[in-house]
């Protein structure tokens, strides 16, 4: 009986601790009310009707500006590590030139690309002090302590 009691008291001290397993939810982006953004009908809908029943885009098209984007995603999170994206959904409405939805196109985090970065560094203008050049070189640089003097190029004395 001591031991059941001893197993039980052992679980209920360590019930806190599987709060740690459960993952934190983060959701970013446009949140849909009613109507989602992939139930826009091409040919049925407007610019004007879009922007009635799914609020301002989260941007607009750089280079084209008859294309809306709705963004959102779910990030989770364990403890103290990097969030990880696990449900990413981007809505693209294209609107033709009469303001008349065109076309309507869903991506995921599967159409996603990782784009890579250069890693070359640019260059600065002006000489690389070297390693024992960053440590001496400061050496005969040492300034006299402020003074109030007038001096021929100071004759008011200020500083």
């Amino acid at each position: 009986m001591a031991r059941l009691s001893l197993v039980a008291a052992g679980l209920l001290a360590a019930l806190p601790l599987t709060a740690c397993l459960s993952p934190a939810r983060d959701f970013h982006g446009y949140i849909a009310d009613e109507v989602q953004p992939i139930d826009i009908k091409p040919g049925e809908d407007t610019r004007s009707t879009v922007l009635a029943q799914l609020g301002s885009p989260s941007t607009e098209g750089l280079f084209d500006t008859n294309v809306w984007f709705y963004y959102s995603d779910i990030q989770e999170r364990f403890a103290f590590y990097r969030p990880k994206v696990v449900e990413r959904s981007i809505v693209a409405i294209r609107f033709s030139e009469d303001d008349a939805v065109d076309e309507v196109v869903r991506y995921s985090v599967t159409d996603g690309q990782i784009v890579s970065y250069a890693s070359r560094e640019t260059p600065t203008r002006g000489r690389e002090l070297g390693f024992w050049e960053q440590i001496f070189g400061t050496v005969g640089a040492v300034r006299l302590p402020n003074t109030d003097e007038r001096t021929p190029d100071n004759p008011t004395g200020r500083r």
